[in-house]
């Protein structure tokens, strides 16, 4: 299990999130929502080992992930960022290949291993024809299927996204979301912070909802996501209804998509 318990996390000693727990285990998708500035990336990047918490600890596998060297570390947990620095030079298989860092070191060659788990990340992710292109000459949502596909090479236990479908087209962003629950069948634990709240309620096992540096809520997704709860964290009036085809929660802020009697307007 990958855990944060009782994390103080911030910036320059500035409390961002205090008290804060969470979990994910093997095989299981947790999705961190709240509003803007809520402390979602903040807790992804503490999930990570990137970030070392004001107090708490962050164990994954009963062990503090700031005990462990950064390659045992990056072999238990990958993370596709919300933006990655990389060369616009670079092709995909190159990119994706680097994945295989942790497992091989920064000077050695790549093994027949690494390459064909390069490989099967790219097939996996529907990019393998794309492994002679350079990033530089990639849609943003084939960029981001390359960079999970990094991700995966690294063959972890624990995948962390931060606002993976951001900026993505549908066809794109619904590639994600089936990944992240193909992953999840194969005793993956994935860990994601999104926005959107309709994918959240479509893909996640448990939900938890940050707000005002706090979790507010967490549990299954028709525990978490209703109206009193998201109306008080986005701090707008906010509507749920049941999708009637596969019973998940949609959402909308309120007003929007009723009709309006103009008919005085006409006279």
């Amino acid at each position: 299990m990958l855990s944060v318990e009782s994390v103080t996390l911030g910036y320059a000693g500035r409390p961002v999130l205090e008290g804060i727990s969470a979990s994910v285990r093997p095989g299981e998708i947790v999705i961190l929502i709240g509003p803007n500035g809520a402390g979602k990336s903040t807790l992804i990047r503490a999930a990570s080992g990137v970030l070392r918490p004001l107090a708490g600890r962050v164990l994954v596998d009963d062990q503090d992930v700031h005990t462990l060297r950064p390659n045992e570390r990056a072999k238990r947990i990958a993370v596709v960022p919300q933006a990655a620095s990389l060369p616009d030079s670079f092709t995909a298989h190159f990119t994706v290949l680097l994945g295989r860092t942790c497992h091989v070191g920064w000077m050695a060659k790549e093994r027949p291993e690494d390459q064909a788990a390069a490989t099967s990340a790219m097939r996996r992710t529907a990019t393998e024809t794309l492994a002679s292109r350079r990033l530089g000459e990639l849609s943003g949502g084939e960029r981001q299927l390359v960079i999970v596909a990094r991700a995966l090479a690294q063959a972890p236990r624990y995948l962390l996204l931060d606002e993976p479908t951001a900026h993505l087209d549908l066809r794109h962003e619904a590639s994600i979301l089936r990944l992240m629950k193909d992953l999840a069948r194969d005793g993956i634990g994935v860990l994601a912070a999104l926005h959107d709240l309709n994918l959240a309620a479509r893909s996640a096992d448990r939900i938890v909802l940050l707000a005002s540096g706090r979790v507010m809520a967490s549990g299954a997704p028709e525990d978490v996501l209703t109206e009193e709860n998201l109306s008080e964290a986005y701090a707008t009036p906010v509507r749920v209804f049941h999708d009637p085809v596969g019973g998940a929660r949609t959402i909308f802020p309120a007003g929007l998509g009723q009709r309006q009697d103009r008919s005085a307007d006409a006279y």
